[in-house]
């Protein structure tokens, strides 16, 4: 062996030999310069990818070294990338606070706002905004497929792609890439309608609580700021501008400009929102999530777009249901808005913009949007009368600090404050598994994954569901309550041990009937329908299981009959009056009574029918 390698020496030796000397000093120490700025490259620590993951694990982290963990990750990533970075198209040392960012003024104090956009390096105050903006772009990533269509428009998406193929040169026409984005924030639409609960505006405080004194304008549970957009979809329920929020924020990490429109009071300059507008091309898309409906166009047909609904007068007028419900607006009504761009004072931020700009691939996110160029783009369309911040996401942060700081002096008001929600936001074990499984949910993984040993959201959810009959029997089985991990502590009377075990018995039953619903929501958006209509049907609104989830589920199980192909069962359902969606409920089983074949039996509500036909005339008379 040692000959072999001594010949094969001496025979490269000569052939050097032969060859020539040559000095190659130069390459060597370029190819060792590689090599060490390899070696770098490799042990130094990936902030970026730390930051995500972090991100993407902060639902069972201790939050408060989540946050100071995130954000030294971030901030390390820009100090290492600092020479890219100043040189970078992304880069603005002379960066200004945005003009758009005045509207907020009134709320933001001058260095307040100073700091928000201005500062350079990431606080523990940014994660809040981070963990949201992930959070929204793990929903977007999986609900924009076909199973997530409104079948109700499929012709006429159908329809504009086929226009837009035949006539490819002419500018009336969406382009296909235009039509995709439509698609998508239809998508994104109707899956916020499907899983937030619809709630009503104001909520009313339970009978005995001390109501605190409230900052001028801002009353106690008002409409939209009670909770944030991320607690809305983490949630699962919200009134019509919650839901506003979380829509426009799924459009936002789709890429997709979208604005809550508002009239404006001459009188009194007072702006009131009425419905999302979803700008694609030179138009923008109406969206009612009040209603639960884009709106339709002309002849109840497609998604109506502001320039309709200024010009046809039946756009507006067949929002009423005849009987039921009028629509407070008409087209002289909406014939100029406001567009409220729903972004926070940190997406304005240039050090956000750098971040982004590092995020590629799975990780990818909106963090900072070009606020100016959105409000000129939505300015530019006629019937916008100008653009600027939404104030809800701003109010709400001033609202939430003042619960905390009233909740800290008064235990009766910290309990209800918390309570509510305790059965997903709270340290328990119980609330940890379901919160687990909220996350599993929210980020498509429905299944358990064998390889990684980690339960998806449907073995979750059924773990919530205990016995009722373990459920009554957890005040009496000791053997059961310390397999809770509850115990009575030194000092504390039967009565109080009682009364806790009690309100252990409300929060395991509500964590069940939570899950129930959630795991209906899942059985839909796998393309289970006829189980998910079990699910709704036979479990959410068992009259021995109720619950607030009792709107959402009758609406969902009338989309299950829908999406199953049982449109008359759907219809029949959504003109169940039940709860606050009932005006929405009655305009959607309008559509799809005119999907019915016309030789069907006469429907049993004659006077929508009859209010449909007379609108038709009198258009007609008008033209």
């Amino acid at each position: 062996m040692r000959s072999t390698v001594f010949t094969c020496c001496a025979i490269a030796l000569a052939f050097s030999s032969a060859i020539g000397c040559r000095d190659d000093s130069s390459e060597m120490e370029r190819i060792m310069a590689q090599r060490q700025v390899a070696l770098q490259e490799k042990t130094r620590q990936d902030h970026l990818g730390e930051t995500v993951s972090l991100l993407d694990q902060y639902v069972v982290l201790n939050e408060q070294k989540a946050r100071r963990q995130i954000a030294y990750h971030a901030n390390q990533w820009i100090r290492e990338n600092a020479a890219r970075l100043k040189n970078s198209a992304d880069n603005n040392d002379d960066a200004t606070i945005p003009k758009i960012a005045q509207s907020l003024g009134e709320m933001i104090a001058p260095d307040a706002m100073e700091d928000k956009i201005l500062r350079p390096e990431f606080t523990t105050d940014d994660v809040p905004f981070l963990r949201d903006a992930n959070t929204f772009r793990r929903v977007v990533a999986w609900i924009d497929s076909p199973v997530r269509d409104d079948l109700l428009f499929a012709d006429w998406l159908a329809g504009l792609r086929k226009s837009s193929a035949e006539n490819a040169d002419s500018d009336d026409d969406l382009t296909p890439m235009q039509i995709d984005r439509l698609q998508t924030a239809m998508r994104l639409f109707d899956w916020t309608v499907r899983n937030i609960a619809l709630e009503p505006e104001t909520l009313q405080p339970p009978t005995g609580l001390q109501i605190p004194p409230m900052p001028p304008g801002i009353p106690f549970e008002g409409p939209g700021f009670r909770q944030s957009d991320y607690q809305t979809l983490w949630r699962g329920r919200g009134d019509w501008l919650q839901r506003c929020g979380v829509f426009t924020q799924l459009c936002m990490q789709a890429g997709i400009p979208a604005a809550v429109l508002a009239t404006q009071s001459d009188e009194t300059g007072r702006r009131t929102p009425w419905c999302v507008g979803v700008l694609v091309g030179e138009q923008i898309y109406l969206f009612e999530p009040r209603l639960g409906l884009p709106i339709p166009g002309p002849n109840q047909t497609g998604v109506a777009t502001l320039a309709q609904a200024r010009k046809d007068a039946s756009v507006m007028r067949r929002l009423d249901v005849a009987g039921y419900f009028d629509y407070p607006l008409s087209r002289s009504d909406i014939s100029q808005s406001v567009a409220l761009l729903n972004v926070h004072a940190e997406t304005l931020a240039p050090r956000m913009k750098l971040l982004e700009s590092g995020l590629t691939g799975d990780r990818r996110m909106t963090l900072w949007v070009d606020a100016n160029d959105w409000a000129e783009k939505f300015d530019a369309v006629p019937g916008i009368a100008g653009a600027r911040i939404w104030e809800i996401p701003t109010i709400n942060e001033i609202y939430a600090r003042g619960m905390e700081l009233v909740a800290e002096r008064d235990p009766a008001f910290a309990f209800w404050y918390r309570a509510r929600f305790a059965v997903m936001e709270s340290n328990d074990s119980s609330a940890n598994n379901l919160a687990k499984g909220r996350w599993k949910h929210l980020t498509g993984q429905f299944v358990d994954d064998e390889i990684e040993g980690e339960s998806g959201a449907r073995t979750r959810y059924l773990e919530q569901r205990a016995p009722e009959f373990e459920i009554d029997d957890l005040r009496i089985n000791v053997e059961l309550q310390k397999q809770y991990g509850l115990r009575r502590e030194l000092g504390v009377e039967p009565a109080q041990y009682d009364a806790q075990l009690r309100q252990m018995q409300d929060f395991m039953r509500l964590g069940k009937r939570t899950a129930t619903y959630w795991l209906a929501l899942v059985q839909y958006d796998d393309g289970r329908f006829e189980t998910a209509h079990n699910w709704f049907t036979k479990r959410v609104l068992d009259q021995d299981q109720r619950s607030y989830w009792e709107g959402g589920a009758v609406y969902n199980a009338a989309r299950s009959s829908e999406a199953a192909g049982d449109i008359e069962s759907a219809i029949s359902t959504l003109k169940t009056d039940r709860n606050v969606a009932d005006h929405g409920n009655r305009l959607r089983a309008r559509l799809l009574d005119k999907t019915l074949p016309t030789d069907k039996p006469e429907s049993s509500d004659s006077s929508e029918s009859e209010s449909t036909a007379t609108e038709e005339v009198t258009d007609a008379d008008a033209e």
